[in-house]
């Protein structure tokens, strides 16, 4: 009986863990006496208490380990043994000596660590012509949630910024850009809350929108327009009035100035018996920008649409922002002809209409506005300025602001789009003057597109049409892609239509090439959509769409391309030959694009550190990917573009036979070791 229940007992305390507990345990019993010594040198034994000697002697004392749920004194005189202690002191000073090394090492990283690009930066701008881009209420104009429809086609071309042109109320007598009011959407588009759910789709998608803003003028339908020529109160002097003369029906201007459409900027008022000034249409008076309330409305302007969410502006017309106040004829350009036969915009020198002393600061006050909304981490809000002054590369290059004080992100580069000759030369003479006069650390963008322009296909040949996309997305900086570009659109081939650059997207090979489903649409579609659409050439491999894509995805997934140095190879009536690196890697990229005829060259007679050998990473004819060339013999057909890919440790910038060929906007260097970007190369 007796040995029953010491057994019974010894069972009790091995459930309990008295012998051996790896794991919970309450109430757990010590024998002091037998453990107190032990404990101060090494783990304690433990013995069954309470149990026959005989059995006692049957069982050895196990020793006791550290277990879950151990009593508060237990764990003490476990963590005072010398084991634990020592271990304990060795981590706490290394963490202490490591602290200033890991605090250090990150200070280090951040001071030589280039700056992020902005999302401005990381991709083309996809420029929309809102009312031919999509109709979805079959009335056969593009209106705003027709852009949202399609906004997975943007997504499908990797871009991640949508430029949408003017959607300002407005009469429409020059598309939109005379508005009449600057708070409210053109009901031809949709409403505000059509605009407000568009934003909304498109920063879901993780994109980013940027919209025109016209402050130079307003439509002479504006409220402000209405109680100037009444002269009420603050607003009679909100536009540039004079005293002309007026007799007879004819009217006798203040000066010689003409407006960009030709014929006299002045325009007589019968209500205020005074004449107006206007840059552009009589039907667009120029705002008075020596009047800081109305300068002050367009600031509000800006608060009220950044607010909406917009993320950037196209600031239009800016040179045109003030004029001289003295009101001098301005100079012929052929003084020998009659000034009364004077009427073309040409005729003129624009000394005092143009550029005038002041304009930079109320740019420069526009930043400082956009400013105050970028102060979210992610929500820096761009500022691109229109003043294409292709006559002035350097006033140009003033919207840049200074090394001290930002203006424009970039102004907006239009000498692509003005080129009238397609040659190589002419394409690195063009690149080259942008470059070279830009502003070290400035960042330039490039465009061969606009509503405002017959389109790229038209102007020099659709066969050139692939070979300019390769041009723009290998380029350093940010291009623009006017919608449709991307599929190889051209004008309208007929007389009667006025703007042929604005005809419908071509969707696919439906009824008005599936741009709108109505009857009609507000200009005719281009007779070829049955063939350049988008529906067709996401099927074909070799079709413009698939390499406009693949090009973004190179320029993406390539740091070389992305934001590398841009040296010039080669150029000359058919080809211009341009290379991008980046220090660090030892992947090189070289653009061979022929503008011109069929053409061989021999890039190793030019640059004798080239391998003998490279592979064409893409090509305008895709059966040519991946082909290895010998770089003695590169040729190229008429409209023809590869990129070719090598691998080496000898960059072609640090060569003195080619350091005032390369360029590079925001420089950084690449370590393979730490995989890292950093400045100081």
């Amino acid at each position: 009986m007796a040995e029953e229940e010491s057994k019974s007992f010894s069972l009790e305390l091995s459930e309990k863990g008295g012998i051996e507990n790896k794991g919970f345990a309450q109430n757990e019993v010590l024998n002091e006496k037998e453990c107190n010594a032990s404990l101060q040198e090494e783990i304690p034994e433990t013995c069954t208490a309470g149990i026959s000697s005989a059995a006692v002697q049957s069982q050895d004392c196990e020793v006791l380990k550290p277990f879950a749920g151990m009593r508060k004194e237990v764990l003490l005189k476990f963590s005072g043994q010398a084991r634990y202690r020592v271990t304990r002191e060795i981590l706490f000073w290394l963490i202490i000596a490591s602290t200033p090394v890991l605090v250090g090492a990150t200070i280090a990283i951040v001071a030589v660590s280039p700056k992020c690009l902005s999302w401005w930066q990381a991709s083309p701008i996809y420029q929309i012509y809102p009312r031919s881009f999509k109709d979805t209420n079959k009335d056969g104009i593009g209106d705003l949630k027709g852009i949202q429809e399609k906004l997975d086609h943007i997504m499908y071309l990797n871009i991640k910024t949508i430029w949408i042109t003017s959607v300002y109320k407005s009469p429409l007598k020059d598309f939109g850009y005379g508005v009449e009011d600057f708070r409210d959407v053109d009901a031809m588009f949709g409403t505000m809350s059509d605009f407000e759910n568009l934003i909304a789709a498109i920063h879901d998608k993780g994109l980013k929108v940027i919209m025109d803003l016209i402050p130079n003028h307003t439509s002479d339908k504006h409220s402000w327009f209405q109680l100037s020529r009444n002269r009420t109160g603050k607003y009679a002097d909100y536009y540039i009035w004079h005293d002309c003369a007026h007799t007879d029906g004819t009217i006798t201007p203040p000066n010689n100035w003409v407006s960009v459409y030709g014929n006299s900027s002045w325009q007589y008022d019968e209500v205020r018996k005074q004449c107006y000034f206007h840059q552009f249409g009589k039907e667009q008076p120029d705002l008075n920008f020596r009047n800081s309330a109305v300068q002050e409305e367009i600031h509000d302007i800006i608060k009220f649409w950044l607010g909406k969410g917009i993320d950037g502006f196209s600031i239009n017309a800016v040179k045109f922002l003030l004029e001289a106040t003295h009101l001098r004829n301005e100079p012929q350009v052929n003084k020998s002809h009659n000034p009364e036969s004077i009427s073309a915009y040409s005729e003129l020198y624009h000394d005092y209409t143009t550029t005038q002393v002041g304009m930079h600061d109320i740019i420069r006050s526009f930043r400082h506005t956009m400013d105050k909304f970028s102060t979210e981490p992610g929500r820096y809000r761009f500022m691109g300025t229109e003043a294409n002054q292709q006559e002035n590369i350097e006033a140009t290059m003033m919207y840049y602001g200074t090394s001290f004080v930002q203006e424009s992100d970039f102004p907006f580069n239009f000498y692509l789009i003005n080129m009238e000759n397609l040659s190589g030369n002419s394409i690195f003479e063009t690149v080259s003057l942008w470059m070279k006069n830009m502003p070290k650390g400035k960042w330039p963008h490039w465009a061969v597109g606009d509503p405002s322009t017959s389109r790229i296909a038209s102007r020099i040949g659709k066969e050139y049409t692939n070979v300019i996309n390769m041009l723009l997305l290998t380029l350093p900086g940010t291009s623009t892609t006017y919608y449709g570009e991307e599929i190889g659109m051209e004008n309208i081939a007929s007389e009667n239509v006025t703007f042929p650059e604005k005809s419908p997207m071509q969707w696919n090979g439906n009824l008005h090439a599936g741009f709108s489903e109505g009857n009609t649409s507000w200009l005719p579609v281009n007779p070829d959509y049955q063939n350049v659409n988008v529906e067709v050439q996401k099927t074909q491999p070799n079709s413009t769409l698939n390499l406009y894509r693949e090009l973004n995805l190179l320029r993406n997934n390539e740091l070389p391309i992305h934001r590398g140095w841009m040296c010039y190879i080669w150029n000359d009536s058919n080809v211009f030959v341009y290379l991008r690196e980046l220090d660090g890697l030892d992947t090189v990229f070289i653009m061979v694009l022929n503008f011109g005829q069929e053409s061989i060259i021999d890039l190793k007679a030019v640059v004798s550190e080239l391998p003998s050998e490279a592979t064409i990473r893409l090509s305008t004819n895709f059966s040519n990917t991946g082909k290895v060339v010998n770089t003695k013999t590169i040729k190229t057909e008429k409209g023809e573009g590869i990129v070719l890919e090598y691998k080496t440790r000898k960059t072609v910038h640090t060569m003195e036979a080619f350091q005032v060929k390369c360029f590079v906007a925001e420089k950084a260097c690449y370590s393979s070791a730490l995989n890292i970007l950093y400045m100081h190369c």
